[in-house]
């Protein structure tokens, strides 16, 4: 068997349909690999089985790996609201399982980085983030969503206290991690327009914005100040979501609106950007978010809103692909 036969042979079978070229001369192996798909991580791991399994042939001195790979085209859609405490990180989280479970690679940024909630929904609290070297490499969740937060990196219940130059450079920590093959990154913004909202705008430029509001008159008012931001910074209105739209009570089926009815959906026709859907002010919702459980995971009675709010913002991503 010539060396350079022999060199082909030595790879192993698992790797060998990444190969898309051997060459072998004066004891120096060159491998080139198609690593597309694959992480930083997934591909050094590559790149040194390779060196192991061909450096074990007979004449070989030097082993050469070049590892190709297409260039991802990821998405960044932002999730945000003008105050907190409308929901905006459980819809961020049912967006992304929902779109997953249409075969969609999704991962979720927790930009919320004084107040990180993505662990819990879900359910990676327990997960440490890996890194290799400085790039981190975000967790694999249990509903085919990749996530990283400073949930995950800080202490449980320990108070950040950053002041803006630290903010961005843990947004972009987070933004740059070994993301993969992650075709679409949802980032559950903080509340408000402060640091982090200017630095995802101008570094990493989103392809459009989902804005959450309850239906009451103060968040719609906050609302309309993310918008205005997002408009400033041209990024596209996705639509706004209504959320805590009605409650139906356990014990005797009343259906209340303790937030207002249609407001949101009022002020998107006047602000002329679309209405998304809305979701309930419902038990099941709170407490499959507290048990990292989110409800877009399932067929059950609260799935079917986030599908649908899940829906629209697949409609709009295919129409800035195309």
């Amino acid at each position: 068997m010539s060396s350079e036969a022999a060199v082909s042979a030595a790879i192993p079978p698992e790797l060998s349909g990444m190969v898309r070229s051997t060459r072998f001369a004066d004891g120096v192996a060159t491998i080139v690999a198609d690593a597309s798909g694959l992480g930083k991580a997934a591909g050094a791991q590559l790149e040194r089985e390779l060196q192991e399994a061909v450096g074990a042939v007979e004449g070989v001195d030097e082993v050469r790996v070049a590892l190709m790979a297409d260039k991802v085209q990821r998405q960044i859609i932002v999730v945000g609201s003008g105050k907190g405490g409308v929901g905006k990180s459980t819809l961020t989280t049912n967006l992304a399982v929902a779109l997953a479970r249409e075969g969609k690679k999704v991962g979720v940024v927790d930009a919320d980085i004084y107040g990180p909630s993505q662990p819990l929904l879900l359910g990676t609290t327990n997960e440490k983030v890996r890194a290799e070297g400085q790039t981190l490499i975000p967790t694999q969740s249990g509903f085919g969503v990749k996530v990283l937060s400073m949930g995950q990196l800080i202490e449980a219940g320990k108070a950040i206290a950053w002041r803006g130059p630290m903010v961005g450079q843990a947004l972009s920590q987070l933004m740059e991690a070994d993301w993969g093959d992650t075709e679409l990154l949802i980032v559950d913004l903080p509340p408000g327009t402060g640091d982090v909202q200017l630095t995802m705008l101008q570094k990493f430029k989103p392809a459009g914005a989902v804005v959450v509001s309850t239906p009451q008159d103060l968040a719609l008012i906050d609302a309309t100040r993310a918008i205005d931001l997002f408009r400033q910074a041209e990024v596209p209105i996705v639509g706004l979501v209504e959320n805590m739209a009605g409650y139906l009570c356990p014990e005797c089926g009343a259906v209340s609106d303790p937030f207002g009815q249609g407001g949101t959906e009022a002020a998107a026709k006047s602000l002329d950007v679309p209405f998304l859907g809305r979701v309930p002010l419902a038990m099941e919702i709170r407490v499959a978010s507290d048990t990292g459980r989110p409800p877009a995971a399932t067929d059950t009675e609260h799935g079917p809103h986030f599908a649908g709010i899940a829906a629209h913002l697949a409609r709009f991503l295919g129409t800035v692909k195309g």
